[in-house]
């Protein structure tokens, strides 16, 4: 049997998150106390509210924008949504880059989308990518859009799929690894 020596990262010396926090350290945790206040909350308070409150840490949320309750934005002034779209409940955007979601947009229950990674090979620093959904997206529920990701307009991702690179637009995808299944919308309308 043959011995195989690995190398070690030292974890205590990896680069941390806080560079991609953009804000001083008093903003960031002003908002984590705001979060689960007002927007991780499960209580069936107004979708209105929620929005107030991201909109007051920067988040860019367009008119009629439903945002249900148990969801989580890591940083609200990387969020962008367009008027009309619906985030669902347990909706976890950890935003350590930009997240941009189109207008009458849906992202369902417990989905999660996360811009960050690491150098695995390396020294497990920071690696982050934006995400984009397009207009009349729907990334339904359970699905995970990794940093990098764009899902086009009026493009479907079905429950539990793994989203990395690029979703054509009117197509529905699903999986993991990601297949395309079709049309979201046939030609023919029907």
């Amino acid at each position: 049997m043959l011995a195989h020596k690995t190398a070690t990262i030292d974890l205590s010396k990896a680069p941390g998150s806080r560079e991609a926090w953009d804000k001083p350290k008093p903003v960031v945790y002003l908002w984590a106390v705001a979060e689960r206040l007002f927007v991780t909350n499960s209580w069936q308070i107004s979708s209105a509210l929620r929005v107030k409150v991201l909109r007051l840490f920067g988040a860019r949320i367009g008119e009629g924008v439903i945002f249900r309750p148990r969801t989580r934005v890591g940083f609200p002034w990387k969020l962008e949504i367009g008027d009309r779209s619906w985030i669902g409940e347990g909706v976890w955007i950890h935003n350590q880059d930009q997240v941009r979601i189109g207008h009458d947009a849906v992202i369902s229950q417990e989905t999660f989308l996360t811009t960050g990674s690491h150098a695995h090979r390396r020294d497990m620093a920071l690696i982050t990518s934006p995400i984009s959904i397009g207009d009349g997206a729907w990334v339904t529920s359970r699905c995970v859009v990794l940093g990098g990701a764009d899902v086009g307009d009026n493009a479907l991702v079905s429950p539990q799929s793994v989203v990395k690179g690029s979703v054509p637009p009117n197509t529905i995808a699903g999986g993991n690894p990601l297949a395309f299944l079709g049309p979201r919308f046939p030609a023919d309308g029907r």
